[in-house]
């Protein structure tokens, strides 16, 4: 009996990579108007995959929108697949809430042209998180197709992967990638002989059904096909070709013998051993990851959670909200994410985020607007979005001339200040501007002296209140200002002054705020307040003792904090790779410190290294040399137990790689690192094969947890654990200090064969930007307590917001908008007027998710019904559930 062959005509698509969007569109309109009517008119040329990603069909409708209509018959009658992704993401270096979004998208786009293609497609993605089981399984879906990150210990053509709830899919093994069956050559016999070829070299690799597709980056259709098919069963009967989908496929797959003893994988997918997992990737334009943290902050963490919460329901900003997460969910694409891309992509990336953060930023500004007008008071509102209890530091601006009792003054404000010297023929113009950018002045004085002591002919004052609600209007000035210009000489001097009550612009320490929650500050005693002096940071909490010789610093007597580590990097955007005669320089040339906060609510020293790097990668060595700054503020705040660290570096070098080092108050073995929905424990080694070494830098999403240190950070992804003890064996003992990744720095896409990897990853097209010139601020925080991670992480980069109400009687001193505990809160949104809570439980252990006084039911990722709840639910271990509750 013949064994079955099953062709899937497809292409891969990156919309973005060594070509701008735009450059790979034009190709696209092109590879879409060859097709279209190709698939109309060969029949046998029966199906044709559009990537699993919806943004290929936004894309080109863009340009030709009347070929909806073609593409909605073609997929309703099973000649074309679409979806389910909206773009092929990154799994490791985006949020676990984006992949949701993205899939949602996806099929959301994908249902106005009759359905996606119910299958995980993830072709050539990075490697693949733990959760993605779960993920997939919650939306309906069965099957996954992968590529990279696929162990050695699996050796057959698929394989159960389950994720550490325990929830399983089976997982299609692309032994080879997406592109074994490529390219169609014109003679039957060829194609027979590659076919026999591929299975012959794969072995048990290869499943019955035989798998073969036909595509590869951005490739035409071939339209040969039918025709070559066709021929190629007609002169054999060892196989039996059949141009198909991937999702019949997989249905007959699944069902073929031997289905019910497929091995086990659990947990996350990151092995090298047979395709490249390209894990530089996590280090590589640390701009773009730093840029992605913020936006994944303003956007999941603040705007929707307070828009859901303290804006009313009819004024749920569902259009903005989408246009920012449209922005987001494109960059999540795995060659825009990564940033291994020419400068133009890297670019336009940081631009839609810009442009995403900007949206956040407006909503999240509305939402305290509202919560100001509901608490009323004259007092400053503290608010917290994350659904945990808070204590933290604010910046607050309050009225009088000293700073009240437990604040740290940072600006006096006087109440009169002058903003313009002026002339008569210009005044009216520059009044007008004023009002139109400060809305709180609410009247305006001219008063036309002759000449003053200061030489003014005139002053004008600008009265200015925020607990005045009527702005002046234009049309009731210029009359006067109009008047003031006609009564003297033109050029006649004119002073325009604002008017306003004294503030002062202090620190203040609150503590308490309720989850979700808000509560109206109070002047009060500091608790814990900071001491600081030149070389020390003390709050009861937590001791910084600053190094003098080498600018490193102490923990609570544990030296050699913040070492800074610079070594050569010879490789690409994809691969770090060390030249062959590396310099490593880990001692600076000179130390100074500066003090410059004393407390008693923030302490800041300022320690200012300077350094002698090598300035470029030559040959097989680091050559010539440049002075590098590094100015690295130290932080320690009241009643805190995390130290807070910037460094600014200005950038002088290229081709090399900058990590902070710090010393584990325990040896480890293994690391606890966040990921989407999770946290996963790894060790100390990487499994690589015969092209990629096995390098074991690793991601983490926040935070990593090792020997008693929590790093949480913004956008600095890459660790590792170093300083490796040597065991009697000679293997591997215990880590002694854990690295950060601070910048990689490389000038090129990617490079041909080299130590680190075999053979090139994509073209060698240069991207200066990638060397990360000029000066570069790097924020993390370092902990050493033992405390829940996601809770240092939000205290370090989660800020508490302050609401400023103007006035009018107080409604309440605190309040809470939503309780939920129990687990993490990944997403808080309103759904048809609903609120839709989405949680997860990181740990092992069973809880119980507790939303006080609230009644609805838990849904799936497609908002499927489930099951009720009243007040709260049994969440299993690293379990995702979402809910919907009732009004």
């Amino acid at each position: 009996m013949p064994r079955t062959v099953h062709v899937v005509p497809h292409t891969h698509w990156d919309r973005e990579w060594y070509r701008s969007f735009q450059s790979f569109r034009l190709r696209l309109v092109e590879l879409l108007d060859g097709l279209l009517p190709g698939l109309a008119a060969d029949h046998s040329y029966a199906h044709f995959m559009l990537d699993g990603q919806m943004a290929v069909v936004d894309d080109y409708l863009a340009v030709r929108p009347e070929a909806a209509d073609t593409l909605r018959r073609l997929a309703a009658s099973g000649r074309i697949s679409l979806g389910p992704w909206y773009v092929l993401m990154d799994e490791f270096l985006v949020s676990g809430e984006t992949m949701v979004r993205d899939l949602e998208l996806g099929l959301d786009r994908a249902a106005s042209f009759g359905g996606a293609m119910e299958v995980g497609y993830l072709p050539d993605m990075f490697g693949h998180v733990a959760q993605m089981p779960q993920l997939l399984a919650q939306f309906g879906f069965g099957h996954a197709v992968v590529w990279r990150g696929v162990p050695a210990a699996l050796t057959r053509e698929a394989f159960r992967w389950v994720a550490p709830d325990g929830t399983a899919v089976r997982a299609e093994y692309l032994a080879t990638g997406y592109a074994n069956g490529a390219i169609v050559p014109d003679d039957a016999k060829e194609l027979v002989a590659r076919v026999d070829e591929f299975c012959s070299q794969q072995g048990a690799l290869v499943g019955d059904p035989v798998l073969w597709m036909n595509g590869f980056d951005h490739l035409m259709p071939q339209s040969q096909l039918g025709r070559v098919v066709a021929e190629a069963n007609a002169i054999q009967d060892d196989y039996r070709l059949v141009v198909t989908s991937l999702a019949d496929h997989l249905v007959a797959a699944g069902a073929s013998p031997g289905q019910d003893d497929l091995p086990v994988w659990r947990g996350e997918l990151r092995s090298g051993v047979r395709a490249n997992l390209l894990m530089g990737v996590a280090s590589n334009r640390v701009d773009v990851h730093q840029a992605e943290a913020r936006t994944q902050v303003a956007l999941e963490r603040l705007a929707e959670p307070l828009s859901a919460l303290f804006l009313a329901p009819d004024r749920w900003p569902k259009a903005l909200l989408d246009l920012a997460w449209l922005e987001v969910i494109r960059n999540s694409a795995h060659d825009s994410i990564c940033a291994c891309s020419v400068d133009e992509v890297g670019a336009a990336v940081l631009h839609r985020f810009t442009e995403a953060r900007a949206i956040a930023d407006g909503l999240c500004d509305r939402s305290l607007r509202a919560v100001a007008m509901a608490a009323g008071g004259d007092r400053p509102v503290v608010v917290n979005a994350a659904a945990r209890a808070r204590n933290g530091v604010v910046e607050l601006t309050v009225p009088g001339d000293a700073a009240p009792e437990g604040t740290q003054l940072l600006e006096a404000s006087p109440d009169r200040v002058v903003l313009h010297t002026t002339t008569r023929a210009a005044v009216t113009d520059v009044v007008l501007h004023e009002l139109d950018i400060d809305p709180l002045v609410h009247a305006v004085d001219v008063d036309d002296l002759g000449h003053d002591d200061d030489g003014a002919e005139a002053v004008i004052t600008l009265h200015a209140d925020r607990t005045r609600a009527h702005p002046v209007m234009a049309g009731a000035v210029r009359p006067r200002l109009d008047a003031l210009a006609a009564a003297g000489p033109a050029d006649g001097p004119v002073r325009v002054v604002k008017s306003r009550p004294s503030t002062v612009t202090v620190l203040a320490r609150v503590a308490d705020v309720a989850g979700l929650g808000w509560k109206r500050w109070t002047p009060g005693p500091v608790e814990e307040p900071v001491t600081a002096t030149l070389r020390s940071l003390i709050n009861g909490r937590v001791e910084v003792v600053v190094d003098l010789d080498d600018g490193t610093w102490a923990v609570d007597g544990l030296g050699g904090f913040g070492r800074l580590v610079d070594g050569g990097d010879a490789g690409d955007t994809y691969n770090w790779c060390p030249p062959a005669e590396d310099t490593i320089v880990d001692r600076p040339d000179g130390v100074a410190v500066e003090l410059l906060e004393d407390g008693p609510v923030r302490g800041r020293i300022l320690v200012t290294t300077t350094w002698r790097w090598p300035h470029r990668v030559e040959g097989d060595a680091r050559v010539d040399e440049r002075v590098a700054v590094v100015r690295t503020t130290l932080e320690l705040r009241a009643g805190e137990d995390l130290v807070r660290v910037t460094h600014e570096v200005d950038n002088p070098c290229r081709d090399h790689r900058l990590r902070a080092w710090f010393p584990l108050p325990q040896p480890a073995t293994t690391s606890l690192a966040e990921c989407a929905f999770t946290v996963v424990q790894r060790g100390l080694t990487a499994e690589g094969g015969p092209n990629e070494v096995g390098i074991p830098t690793f991601p983490s999403r926040r935070f990593v947890v090792a020997g008693g240190l929590t790093v949480a950070h913004e956008g600095l992804l890459e660790y590792e654990l170093v300083d490796l003890a040597d065991n009697d064996d000679g293997s591997p003992g215990p880590a002694r200090a854990l690295a950060l990744t601070l910048l990689r720095c490389t000038g090129v896409i990617s490079r041909g064969p080299m130590a680190t990897r075999r053979s090139p990853a994509g073209p060698p097209i240069a991207a200066e930007a990638a060397q990360m010139p000029g000066v570069q601020c790097l924020r993390y925080a370092v902990h050493t307590g033992g405390r829940d991670p996601y809770a240092v992480a939000d205290d370090a980069f989660l800020p508490l917001l302050v609401a400023r109400p103007r006035g009018g009687p107080a409604t309440a001193d605190e309040a809470v908008a939503l309780s939920v505990d129990g687990a993490e809160v990944s997403a808080v949104v309103r759904r048809d007027g609903r609120l839709q809570v989405r949680v997860f439980n990181p740990t092992s252990d069973e809880t119980t998710v507790v939303v006080d006084g609230r009644t609805g039911w838990l849904v799936d990722l497609r908002g499927r019904p489930l099951s009720p709840f009243e007040g709260s639910f049994p969440l299993r271990p690293h379990g995702i559930a979402t809910v919907v509750l009732d009004d």
